[in-house]
């Protein structure tokens, strides 16, 4: 029997070193009944990916230490992540960036600054493309 789950109850990972962009995403999602988690250091992020289970991925380009592509590739190396959508958010707006992050594994690409309702719109409608919402 399938079921589709209330597109409010997902969970997303937001992967930025800017304390003050993951402050403010988290504090908007959770507000609009997101379960949202915040990780502020790159190097720890794919971990912290396999022990929550996100049903999305919000994560920042450049990054010190291990930049976003690296993090995206890592994780759709594992077989629980090739579905789970991964939005980069980015200052970058150069053409070869945008495609080097779908070559990554990305599905979306936000230029920053954006508004958190732009943010909850493509949050919203990637989550409904994956037919688990």
């Amino acid at each position: 029997m399938s079921y589709k789950l209330d597109l409010n109850t997902a969970k997303v990972l937001i992967v930025d070193d800017e304390e003050e962009i993951t402050e403010i995403v988290e504090t908007f999602l959770t507000e609009h009944g997101f379960q949202v988690l915040t990780e502020n250091n790159p190097g720890v992020a794919v971990e912290k990916a396999k022990n929550y289970k996100p049903d999305v991925i919000l994560l920042d380009i450049m990054m010190p230490g291990m930049d976003g592509y690296t993090i995206c590739q890592n994780l759709k190396e594992i077989p629980d992540f090739y579905d789970v959508p991964v939005i980069f958010l980015t200052g970058k707006d150069k053409a070869d960036d945008m495609g080097r992050s779908f070559k990554s594994g990305g599905d979306m690409f936000i230029k920053k600054p954006f508004s958190c309702e732009r943010l909850l719109e493509i949050v919203n409608i990637v989550l409904m493309s994956t037919g688990k919402f």
